[in-house]
């Protein structure tokens, strides 16, 4: 499903269901969770192996994927990438820097938020529109989306910026209805090739009780003028 929110030079990979989980870990991984909890290392475990396999997809060997010192993923030179997982599904997205320069997932349960912690990751001028949508049963949940979409954008610009948002610094603008949704960076935004990396557009679905989110920042093309929106290449 992840791959239907992604632009061409994406390369994904998912599962469903209890996945590989820590069996599918090579043994520098192993290294890394000495001391996780079972459930980590099967999230762990899942989340690499799906990695792995769209990292193939880039033509890249089966290698380990380490850590960096804040935690995340060592992609790879010249690839970017981006691991989500929930209940029952996980999935990772990867690209080469020379097509993106940063790229975000985020996967849930379709499911409402539970009471009062829309109140805590949202803006009033978003709730507007979180509180207008249905909020379970065969609808979209909009709280839940709000956060997902949200998760994606802190994903998505953490690499370029090593800067982590709250959930304040940033505002989804734009009511996600035709399955996009925009974002503006409410803190000073890095610049990556010549552009300012404030907004931040992505695309989300429904589906079999999941709810994804993704968002892309190209990278920079001969001739883009400054103040292009990042995130909105090919989809």
């Amino acid at each position: 499903m992840i791959e239907r929110l992604l632009p061409a030079p994406v390369r994904s990979a998912e599962t469903r269901g209890a996945g590989p989980g820590a069996e599918g870990l090579l043994p520098a991984e192993e290294a890394l969770l000495v001391r996780a909890v079972p459930k980590r290392r099967r999230e762990f475990g899942s989340g690499r192996e799906c990695a792995r396999r769209a990292l193939v997809g880039l033509g890249l060997p089966r290698d380990p994927l380490l850590r960096t010192r804040d935690g995340d993923p060592r992609w790879p030179p010249g690839v970017v990438g981006s691991i989500t997982h929930c209940p029952g599904y996980c999935a990772a997205a990867v690209a080469r820097t020379a097509d993106l320069v940063s790229v975000g997932i985020d996967a849930e349960v379709n499911e409402p938020l539970s009471p009062g912690v829309i109140e805590l990751v949202s803006r009033p001028e978003e709730r507007r529109w979180a509180d207008a949508g249905p909020r379970g049963g065969s609808g979209v949940c909009w709280d839940r989306l709000l956060f997902s979409a949200k998760e994606a954008v802190f994903k998505a610009f953490f690499p370029l910026s090593r800067q982590e948002l709250s959930f304040q610094d940033a505002l989804i603008e734009a009511a996600p209805e035709g399955g996009r949704f925009e974002a503006r960076v409410m803190v000073p935004a890095p610049r990556v090739g010549g552009r300012t990396v404030d907004r931040l557009a992505g695309r989300w679905l429904v589906e079999d009780g999941l709810l994804l989110t993704a968002v892309t920042v190209p990278a920079a093309r001969p001739g883009r003028a400054e103040g292009a929106r990042p995130g909105t290449g090919p989809s």
